[in-house]
């Protein structure tokens, strides 16, 4: 990522302020409609707990972003808890979108293509990371999409 992308990630988080905690409703809600069987992956799950684990996780990725190498083991131990919960190679292009249609619900104009680049380039680069740590898993079968 370069220093352009980083700054631009985080001042369009920092623009989100106090609505960080509209993020996760309606990131989940978005992901739902895309692919209402994900709702499966969630049913004994605290969406109000999840929710502020979201935000949080967000939070620290977008304050490590210029440590991407410190924040490798985290992310891979969260594909490796992903793939166990049932998450597949196919789930990571539904977030993506959903998370990054909804930083554009959040922030409208704000969010110009030069943001939606530097996010989409962000999370691609953490979702193979973690799609990698979930597919080395011992006994833990990732059909791969190519």
């Amino acid at each position: 990522m370069t220093a352009d992308q980083i700054a631009t990630i985080r001042s369009t988080w920092n623009l989100m302020g106090a609505t960080t905690d509209a993020v996760a409703p309606l990131f989940y809600d978005r992901l739902f409609q895309r692919d209402p069987l994900l709702r499966a992956l969630f049913t004994n799950t605290d969406m109000p707990s999840q929710g502020e684990k979201l935000a949080q996780t967000l939070a620290v990725v977008v304050r490590g972003l210029d440590r991407l190498d410190q924040l490798l083991p985290a992310v891979q131990a969260l594909g490796r808890r992903h793939a166990a919960y049932g998450v597949q190679d196919a789930h990571y292009d539904l977030v993506g979108g959903a998370l990054l249609d909804t930083f554009a619900d959040i922030l409208g104009d704000a969010f110009t293509s030069e943001a939606r680049a530097a996010w989409a380039e962000a999370y691609g680069a953490l979702a193979t990371a973690m799609q990698e740590a979930a597919h080395t898993s011992v006994g833990v079968p990732q059909a791969r999409d190519s």
